[in-house]
């Protein structure tokens, strides 16, 4: 093969690298529990440029479902790992940094899942707390949709 031909393909080939993953990625961003945040220290949790770069836009995560305290959700705790106990029943300090909080869509309640989960929705970062459960949230999830796997 000829450098000419050699190297108009090498063009084409990097053409056609930036392009597919653009024409790829117009359904939500799949975001991992180990992407939300870039430090978390004794001084505090760091989000990470993803997490924020993703701020307002659609994304899926996939995790579990904390215990909930009721038979039909309209919020609920998504968590890296299984957990045994209630997100009301312990002190914070027995609870992972790296949860998202899981809205649902008013009038959609669901029924609590116990295996692999994944949910997608409008992603929300920052301290916010909850007027109507009292629940202090860093990153939040408004769910369109819930599935479980």
């Amino acid at each position: 093969m000829n450098r000419a031909l050699l190297s108009r393909l090498l063009m084409f080939l990097a053409l056609l690298l930036n392009v597919v993953p653009a024409q790829a990625q117009s359904g939500p961003t799949v975001m991992k529990f180990s992407e939300l945040y870039s430090k978390i220290t004794v001084r505090g949790i760091e989000f990470s440029s993803k997490l924020t770069g993703l701020a307002g836009k659609q994304v899926t995560m996939s995790g579990f479902m904390a215990p909930p305290l009721k038979p039909k959700l309209d919020f609920f705790v998504l968590t890296r790992v299984a957990m045994s106990s209630c997100p009301f029943c312990t002190t914070t300090a027995d609870w992972p940094p790296d949860i998202v909080l899981v809205i649902m869509p008013d009038g959609k309640l669901l029924e609590p899942s116990i295996g692999v989960i994944r949910v997608t929705g409008r992603l929300e970062v920052g301290v916010k707390k909850d007027d109507q459960t009292g629940f202090v949230s860093l990153v939040r999830l408004y769910a369109d949709r819930v599935e479980n796997l």
